[in-house]
């Protein structure tokens, strides 16, 4: 195998997993740091550098952070990365003056249109760069979908007041109550770059027998949801059927058990592990009482006189053909009745866009869908660009903030007469964590703790009220524990071979076995000889040559725990633990081109 280049950006990169996972590549390991050591505005503001929303983002975030987790590869559970960040935010000081604002504007204006994640995560970017941004959005307050279809009960206004605020502070201009009806009234308006950050606001409907004739009584997730939300719905029936397995299915079931359902059934077609909504979702709906029904399709609607009295479902079975591909088979039982008094329907959203004019020159796809670059966000219309769920479709607040930085650096460099293409590689600083002999500047010691549990009200409380917030969140003195349990991933082992004198010491006391000194080969060869056979070719195995008897050092990053004990060891300091500090490029001066 090839020696390990450790000076590839990339490579130190993925071995911090959550980080890697991580739509926007939130250092997660240096800010879980800083709660351990109470600096909690340190660790507040590591976050919303790159993820602009972290009180938001600790309670809503979808978190693909927490199954790369290297934790979940050694022990059951991964470390509650999402809830460290509301650690942070609740606990942080006044961060008003860290808040960067322009000094001179350049004389560009920027429109963003919507105002959800994306659309403020590049307002953010670009304001303090000197550019005008005005953000226009249809309803009173700034938050798009954050606020109008996340229950209160899990995000509480005054979260996204305060963080949408944050943004503002910057110099954003935010025109509210505003909804645009034109691309071309936009275009005409003399704004250098436009941005496109509305969401995808159309819940999908299901045509079935009976759905005009009980209409009163049935009603689109989303829509409901926002009604809810802004308090103009207050009550609905006893006995509710949710049709959808996704998170909005989720908060549907969970907001109608405080709205006067007594009898609330999810009911999905596919089976319960391969349902949309996150695991701790699910689990959140079984605690509240609300049962999941799987493996059931939705046929008809039933009434009596114009009045909703239940669904019709048809039992399916999960069959798998030659090339794995699933298909629902109806088992031939009798169609299931299931009487209701309201029906939520949440099995998917759209985009809409009747607002972008045929003739706008914007490009669409078959599914009536933007064409945009993936890498750019930028349209067919170069100086209109697109992101979050109007680009690509429906995902989550974390993916739009990722897509609300790139297109910030497109903007930027569009609005400069620079390639938009030109995206320098994130920067990479290696910094011994030496203190001493054996003292590092990190605690390395491996915490046996198990995860712990985020405090939450009883429900005999927490279902009384749509708006009262049913997590408590970590207090410090749990927050401090559960940052215990990271295995600062982002302090690396790094290996001089010049300095080795093969003692095998460093093998003899690594916990994990993942440190072989062997003769080279082939990589599927290689990865059976270790010590510990390294199975999982995703994961890299760090190679190191140049040693006196032409062996190779090689160690297995999968299962390492980052604790140094194979630089405490060494006698002659070949392995040293070296932070490597990733440097995200977002709009300004360090993305652009360092020729």
């Amino acid at each position: 195998m090839k020696p390990t280049d450790i000076a590839d950006p990339d490579y130190f990169h993925k071995v911090v997993d959550c980080q890697w996972a991580c739509p926007a590549h939130t250092p997660v390991p240096e800010y879980i740091r800083r709660i351990s050591a109470g600096d909690y505005t340190g660790a507040y503001l590591i976050n919303w550098k790159s993820n602009v929303f972290p009180g938001i983002l600790g309670r809503t975030c979808d978190r693909p952070c927490e199954p790369a987790c290297r934790r979940g590869r050694v022990e059951e559970e991964p470390v509650a990365i999402c809830r460290l960040k509301r650690v942070a935010a609740d606990n942080k000081s006044d961060i008003a003056a860290f808040i960067p604002k322009p000094e001179t504007r350049n004389g560009k204006r920027i429109a963003c249109i919507g105002a959800g994640p994306a659309s403020l995560t590049v307002a953010r970017d670009l304001s303090p760069l000197g550019y005008e941004v005005v953000v226009f959005d249809g309803d009173a307050k700034a938050g798009g979908f954050m606020r109008s279809q996340i229950p209160k009960f899990r995000l509480p206004d005054s979260v996204i007041d305060e963080e949408v605020g944050y943004v503002m502070a910057t110099g954003v201009e935010f025109r509210a109550g505003q909804r645009i009806d034109s691309m071309k009234t936009m275009l005409a308006d003399g704004f250098d770059a436009i941005f496109v950050g509305t969401g995808a606001p159309r819940g999908r409907d299901l045509d079935l027998p009976g759905r005009q004739e009980a209409a009163a009584n049935i009603h689109v997730g989303i829509d409901w949801l926002s009604s809810v939300s802004f308090g103009h719905i207050t009550e609905i029936g006893k006995r509710v059927i949710v049709l959808g397995g996704g998170n909005t299915a989720m908060d549907c079931c969970r907001s109608s058990r405080r709205l006067g359902g007594t009898d609330v059934k999810v009911v999905v077609r596919s089976g319960f592990d391969e349902m949309k909504a996150s695991p701790w979702e699910k689990e959140d709906a079984i605690h509240e009482g609300i049962p999941i029904l799987n493996f059931m399709v939705p046929k008809s609607f039933t009434h009596d006189g114009g009045r909703l009295t239940g669904m019709m479902f048809e039992k399916v079975v999960a069959e798998f053909d030659a090339k794995g591909r699933r298909n629902l088979v109806p088992t031939g039982e009798p169609e299931v009745h299931i009487p209701c008094d309201d029906v939520l329907i949440a099995v998917g959203q759209e985009n809409a866009f009747p607002w972008i004019e045929a003739d706008a020159g914007i490009a669409f796809d078959r599914w009536n869908m933007p064409v945009v670059d993936p890498k750019t966000f930028q349209s067919s219309l170069p100086k209109v660009f697109f992101g979050g769920d109007a680009a690509f479709g429906p995902k989550n607040i974390i993916t739009a903030v990722a897509h609300g930085h790139d297109a910030a650096i497109s903007i930027d460099a569009f609005c400069r007469g620079a390639d938009v293409a030109d995206r320098p590689p994130p920067m990479v600083t290696l910094i011994s964590q030496k203190m001493g002999i054996h003292e590092w500047s990190y605690d390395n010691d491996v915490a046996l703790d198990p995860r712990y549990r985020v405090p939450t009200l009883d429900n005999a409380v927490a279902l009384t009220s749509i708006r009262t917030e049913v997590e408590l969140g970590f207090d410090p003195k749990l927050g401090f524990a559960e940052a215990q349990r990271c295995l600062n991933c982002d302090v690396q082992t790094v290996f001089e071979p010049k300095l080795c004198i093969e003692c095998d010491a460093c093998v003899d006391i690594c916990p994990m076995d993942c440190i072989t000194f062997t003769a080279d080969g082939e990589e599927e060869d290689l990865r059976g000889r270790l010590n510990a056979p390294a199975p999982h070719p995703d994961q890299a195995i760090y190679i190191a040559d140049g040693l006196k008897t032409g062996r190779i050092m090689a160690k297995d990053e999968d299962v390492c725990l980052h604790c140094g004990l194979c630089a405490e060891r060494c006698p002659t300091g070949a392995w040293d633990m070296q932070k490597s500090l990733i440097e995200m490029t977002h709009a300004g001066h360090a993305c652009r081109s360092r020729a």
